[in-house]
């Protein structure tokens, strides 16, 4: 009976459930349903507020706000080095006097500043005489002799602290082996408080270091109770961290340092500031010697006696010196005595690389080469990259860089002097190596330079043994190697590509289609774009050549000019032009076809190029960037850049090697492309053509002033023409000087000239316009134009191939 009661339990829950859920859903009110949510409400308060068509607007003013710590941007110095705190090692200042400036003072300078990081002279400027050789002069005003090394001291905190990390004071009759000094003090720590130099020790007077009445002896005698000073006549040696607490200190220096003797002023004031014992002989197992010549038994010596004294070769500073000229011989004997040790390091290091070897190792791991030190020859990449052997004897070359245009070639100058002192010290080495042969003449000998190693000479030399008729000749071989030398970048004034370009092309009669083109390309490069150039046209007219009226031959290039000029006068732009009247004898008939031919425009006679630039050089002035240019030459703007980047005034010409083009359409050995890359089947680099150079018109005049003495008279006006044309001024004039660039090489200017491929720059437009206007090229080379004044109408490599086709029938036929 109880199952049955436990299910009518669980019935009777479920209904009471299910009836208070009905009731309190019945009594419950509506309103807790209907409850909106918080956006709706607002939306519609904000309906019955402005109506139905109210949009929001977002405030975007002074939004987003700004931080209110604005976030500080980082300044770096310039330099890894000022960031890091590395400094340089040695600053010398030179106490000296104005009296000494050009005698002692420059001769320290001369024998020290190229071996120390920096030097400074110190004097009393208490005149106004400021034109003195060297440039590293500082002056005070304050002549008070004792306050001297605190304004040193001063002044050396104030510019130079952060910058150094020691610092010498020395007076200017001291010589300073700046070598060894550096070595020195490159082995030991910047750390540590440094106050070094030669001891120099004073009186002890009895009463001690005080006076009676307690008071400091500072008012005593000088030199009376300072002792273990270190003496400014050797050189005193102070760390940077001396310095800084010095010039904190330098008021009480001034104070106590109140005596005529800089040695004491100076070890008075570094004993109070650093509190540094005394003198410093030797630091951190380092030492710094010096050397006394006025000691007595070193005064009348010679500089060849003192030598051989280990303490002389071993002192840093050499003291006193009692000439300017002491100074340089003190020079050389440091500097061979630096030389001697640096050989036998070379030397040692050069037999234990031998000994390492030994044989035992595999070369190719340890590279023991000969000469040690020396960059094997370099390996060539491909068979058009290797280095050829030149074969030699005591006056020519055969086969000069490969040229098989020229079989033979003189050696020049330097080139003969070069080959004699290597044959001199082949001839040394062979009388050590076999002395019982002598030199009996030059078997053969052959050279190659690598750009990477240097120059290397192979001599086969006849020596002959015995004497009389038992006497035979034996040949011996040797290898002589002359290194490169340390390479060193030239340094170079600064230039910009802002400069202004003087463009002077000069025109004959026959060459006024190819130089009206010309002006039409200079209009598309530099007027339209607004180049800073400037365009001057050289007419040269013929003797009988009207110059005026319908019948001038530079009518329609004059008319163009103007034309030009006008459209951009208000961009600066403009084009003018000087008129020659040639002689008579160059007033001839020309044939526009034989004069293609040469590499030049000015045809046989490449001297005209000195008259143009004579005669159009007054219309510029000294300070003009010229460039002579030529009428058949195609260039761009890169070209110009160029110009101005590498033309320097007063330091270096540009002469660039142009890209001589083949006259393909005429040849059929190639494709005509004006905006394809150079390359080997359409042209070659003319190095002959001299037309373009680059340079400053002072640059120019200064060169011909030295040439004309010698037979190269300078072209005031045409009447003077005949005067560097005629055949007896050939004769009288500097030979070999055919063009401008060189006479610069002959005038031994002292600016540099600098030759450089330049693919910008573009000849044989003048050969392809006269082949497009229906002209020919001469079947037969013209009068006076040698293979390498004339340009090349194709390859070798397309010639052969010309020819084999030409000759094999078969292949004809195909």
């Amino acid at each position: 009976m109880r199952r049955p009661f436990t299910a009518l339990n669980r019935n009777h829950y479920f209904v009471i459930g299910l009836l208070l859920g009905l009731l309190l859903s019945w009594h419950i009110p509506q309103d807790i349903w209907e409850e909106e949510c918080p956006e709706e409400a607002a939306e519609n308060l904000l309906i019955e507020r402005f109506g139905q068509e109210f949009e929001p607007h977002l405030n975007l003013i002074n939004k987003p706000l700004a931080a209110k710590k604005p976030v500080k941007n980082v300044i770096r110095p310039r330099y890894y080095s000022s960031e890091l705190g590395i400094r340089e090692k040695l600053f010398i200042g030179v106490m000296t006097s104005q009296e000494h400036i050009n005698s002692y003072a420059t001769a320290f300078n001369r024998t020290t500043a190229h071996l120390v990081n920096k030097i400074k002279f110190f004097i009393y400027a208490d005149s106004v005489k400021t034109n003195y050789k060297l440039k590293n002069i500082v002056g005070f005003t304050d002549t008070r002799e004792s306050r001297r090394p605190f304004h040193v001291v001063k002044y050396i905190a104030d510019n130079y602290l952060d910058e150094y990390d020691y610092f010498l004071l020395v007076p200017d009759t001291v010589y300073v082996d700046a070598r060894k000094l550096v070595k020195l003090l490159y082995h030991m720590s910047i750390t540590f408080d440094l106050y070094m130099g030669g001891a120099r020790i004073g009186l002890d007077p009895a009463g001690g270091g005080a006076s009676a009445d307690g008071q400091s002896n500072e008012e005593e005698a000088p030199g009376a109770s300072d002792r273990n000073y270190c003496s400014l006549e050797a050189g005193i040696l102070l760390s940077s961290s001396v310095i800084r607490k010095m010039r904190n200190n330098l008021e009480r220096c001034v104070r106590i340092g109140s005596t005529n003797d800089h040695s004491v002023n100076i070890g008075r004031c570094v004993k109070y500031a650093s509190r540094v014992a005394g003198c410093q002989e030797s630091f951190q197992g380092m030492r710094q010697f010096s050397y006394a010549l006025d000691a007595p038994d070193r005064r009348h010596r010679e500089f060849s006696e003192l030598a051989k004294e280990e303490a002389f070769r071993n002192a840093s500073t050499v003291y006193p010196v009692q000439t300017p000229e002491d100074f340089y011989r003190l020079h050389a004997y440091y500097s061979k005595h630096h030389l001697e040790k640096v050989q036998e390091r070379g030397y040692a290091l050069e037999q234990k690389s031998y000994r390492i070897a030994n044989g035992s190792i595999s070369n190719k791991i340890l590279e023991i080469r000969w000469p040690l030190g020396v960059p094997p020859p370099s390996a060539p990449e491909t068979r058009h990259d290797i280095l050829t052997w030149q074969l030699l004897n005591g006056t020519h070359s055969f086969l000069p860089n490969g040229n098989a245009e020229h079989a033979v070639a003189t050696l020049s100058r330097i080139e003969a002097l070069d080959f004699a002192k290597v044959l001199e010290i082949a001839l040394q080495y062979a009388a050590l190596k076999h002395p019982r042969l002598s030199y009996h003449s030059l078997h053969s000998a052959y050279r190659k330079f690598d750009a990477t190693r240097g120059m290397d000479y192979q001599l086969h030399l006849n020596l002959q043994e015995g004497s009389g008729r038992s006497r035979r000749l034996v040949v011996k071989s040797f290898e002589v190697v002359k290194p490169l030398g340390r390479v060193e970048v030239v340094p170079s004034p600064y230039v910009t590509e802002s400069t202004r370009i003087a463009m002077l092309v000069p025109a004959f009669e026959h060459q006024v289609p190819d130089a009206l083109l010309f002006v039409e390309q200079y209009e598309r490069i530099c007027m339209q774009n607004q180049d800073n150039t400037f365009l001057l046209l050289i007419f040269m007219y013929r003797l009988n050549s009207p110059s005026k009226g319908d019948e001038d031959p530079f009518k329609a290039l004059k008319t163009l000019a103007l034309d030009l000029s006008s459209k951009y006068k208000t961009d600066g732009s403009r084009i003018a032009w000087v008129s020659i009247r040639l002689p008579e004898q160059l007033s001839e008939p020309v044939d526009p076809q034989s004069w293609l031919l040469h590499a030049s425009m000015y045809g046989p006679r490449q001297l005209l190029s000195l008259v143009v630039a004579d005669l159009a050089l007054p219309k510029l002035g000294l300070e003009s960037l010229v460039l002579l240019a030529t009428p058949g030459m195609v260039f761009k703007a890169d070209f110009l850049n160029r110009v101005r980047m590498n033309t320097i005034q007063g330091f270096q010409v540009y002469a660039p090697i142009g890209f001589q083009m083949y006259p393909c359409r005429w040849a059929q050995f190639c494709r005509e492309c004006d905006t394809c890359d150079v390359s080997q089947s359409s042209g070659y680099f003319d190095r002959h053509n001299h037309d373009v150079i680059a340079f400053y018109s002072r640059d120019y005049v200064q060169a011909r002033k030295l040439l004309h003495p010698q037979g190269l008279p300078i072209i005031r006006n045409d009447l003077d023409i005949d005067q560097l044309l005629l055949q007896p001024a050939e004769e009288t004039r500097p030979p070999g000087v055919e063009s401008i660039l060189d006479m610069f090489v002959a005038a031994q200017h002292s600016v540099h000239i600098l030759r450089g491929v330049e693919p910008n720059l573009r000849f044989g437009q003048d050969v392809r316009n006269h082949l497009a206007r229906g002209g020919t090229l001469p079947h037969s080379v013209p009068e006076r134009c040698g293979r390498e004044q004339c340009i090349h109408l194709a390859s070798r490599k397309q010639i052969g191939d010309a020819i084999i086709r030409y000759e094999d029938k078969s292949i004809l036929h195909k």
